[in-house]
């Protein structure tokens, strides 16, 4: 990944946040509070401030659209940005408004209390003027535009408007980072990004289930106009809405979690980076997942580097190293199924290739499955879109929709991703991922398996799986009466 390039206009509610760290060793004789004996502070750009400190530390480069106010902490905010590499600084500095910084008191690595400095009064008519003007300027030298909305009065209607339809007619993906339940503001937006609990907030529906988040996600994004919204589930990992298409997710892994502050930062930056970069939602998702793992595992509004990200995303793939795969196993598209394949290639493992309907699970199936990950490191299924299948077996199949069948070819033990193709045969697909390994059935020849010279030419071979006699779909279908 390589984000050296990506530049992301970073627009929302800057803040300075200060971590005041120090020891509890006895209650204070004045109240039944404890004393907090301070040993040392450390301040940091908060808000859109961690954004952008989060596009930087992923390599990317980061413009910097905000209020200060003319005061010292915005005079200490200004001089960390000014020293900061990749970031710059044009936020508008205010004569009356003061900044809003957060002091966290740290304790045994733990936060005990927080106190906030801020004004709610809205921005003022020259101040909206000037931010608008500073974000039209800069937005022709952005890949990407990423808002974040505090609640602190940056993002007003009258600027998110302007900003969102200028980038969208150059273009220009712009992610949110959501504070009002009312997304309409938001309209015209990429990609939204709001937690569960805010999702549910928003969308006024639960959101403790995938097919709730899902149900929420589409009444949201047809409120917004927005083309997508991800879903950040704590331990429960991600959800991705797009378009028409299933929902996907991706599980997060277990780890110790020290603190969440700012994860919802480097969600967001890393998926503008990931995105602007040329990756799809989807794989832009799963590079975002494995970055807020790696700073919820640290103390304090953290950021994550490139290196820990990699890092994250090899040992998320060694969970699978037995050919378990999540519960959640997403639905790859192509471009995804083949970065994955690439990285397992550059770690010298084989890989097999499978492919059917799948549509009734049955002993069959499981068979051939077993065949085809014991004769490979890691294996790939893909499944017949709906409309194929109905193009291969008649108008009244397939029984499971395409995202049913994913979800349970992905949770079986043998399969270690799981993705589609649309045509009558897996021909361009199996061209893109050259496997290693080609399984079909023993019915087949091999003259008869589609892509078998082109695994052949690339060094690889063909399994003839041996099957399971009286085992099919259509048998399934037919005892019982379909």
């Amino acid at each position: 990944m390589d984000f050296s390039r990506v530049t992301v206009l970073c627009l929302g509610d800057l803040m300075l946040d200060r971590f005041i760290y120090g020891a509890m060793e006895r209650i204070s004789p004045e109240a039944p509070v404890p004393v907090l004996r301070l040993t040392r502070t450390r301040e940091m750009a908060g808000g859109v401030g961690n954004v952008a400190n989060n596009i930087r530390s992923l390599g990317g480069r980061a413009i910097l659209l905000g209020l200060t106010g003319d005061d010292a902490p915005g005079h200490a905010l200004r001089q960390l940005l000014a020293e900061t590499a990749r970031i710059e600084n044009r936020a508008t500095v205010s004569a009356t408004r003061p900044t809003t910084c957060k002091t966290r008191f740290i304790a045994a690595n733990q936060q005990v209390i927080r106190a906030d400095e801020e004004s709610l009064t809205p921005l003022t008519t020259p101040e909206l003027a000037a931010l608008r003007e500073a974000a039209l300027q800069a937005l022709p030298e952005a890949q990407a535009v990423i808002v974040s909305d505090y609640g602190k009065g940056v993002c007003h209607p009258d600027i998110l408007s302007v900003v969102i339809d200028a980038a969208r007619q150059r273009g220009t993906p712009v992610f949110v980072d959501p504070k009002s339940l009312d997304f309409t503001r938001y309209h015209g937006a990429t990609c939204i990004t709001p937690n569960a609990r805010e999702l549910g907030q928003a969308a006024g529906f639960p959101t403790e289930t995938l097919d709730a988040v899902e149900q929420a996600a589409r009444f949201l994004m047809a409120q917004a106009g927005a083309d997508a919204i991800l879903a950040t589930r704590s331990e429960r990992g991600m959800a991705l809405v797009e378009g028409a298409a299933p929902i996907r997710a991706v599980p997060s892994r277990a780890r110790e979690v020290f603190d969440v502050s700012g994860a919802g930062d480097t969600v967001i930056a890393t998926m503008a980076l990931a995105h602007a970069a040329g990756s799809s939602l989807e794989q832009a998702m799963h590079i975002a997942n494995a970055a807020a793992g790696v700073v919820v595992g640290k103390l304090g509004t953290a950021t994550a580097d490139i290196q820990e990200v990699t890092a994250e995303l090899e040992a998320q793939l060694d969970t699978t190293a037995d050919g378990v795969a999540p519960v959640d196993c997403p639905l790859l598209d192509r471009e995804g199924a083949s970065a994955l394949a690439e990285r397992w290639r550059a770690q010298g493992l084989r890989i097999g290739f499978a492919n059917g309907c799948f549509d009734l699970l049955h002993p069959g199936h499981i068979a051939l499955l077993t065949q085809a990950r014991a004769a490979c490191d890691r294996l790939i299924v893909a499944l017949n879109t709906d409309a194929s299948v109905q193009r291969l077996k008649g108008p009244s199949r397939p029984v499971n929709p395409l995202a049913d069948r994913a979800a349970v070819i992905g949770a079986l033990r043998h399969v270690d991703a799981v993705t589609a193709f649309d045509e009558d045969t897996p021909l361009a697909l199996i061209q893109r991922l050259l496997p290693d390994v080609l399984v079909k059935g023993a019915d087949y020849t091999r003259d008869q398996v589609v892509g078998a010279d082109v695994v052949e030419a690339h060094g690889g071979r063909v399994l003839l799986a041996t099957l399971t006699p009286g085992r099919s779909t259509t048998a399934m279908l037919t005892r019982a009466g379909r």
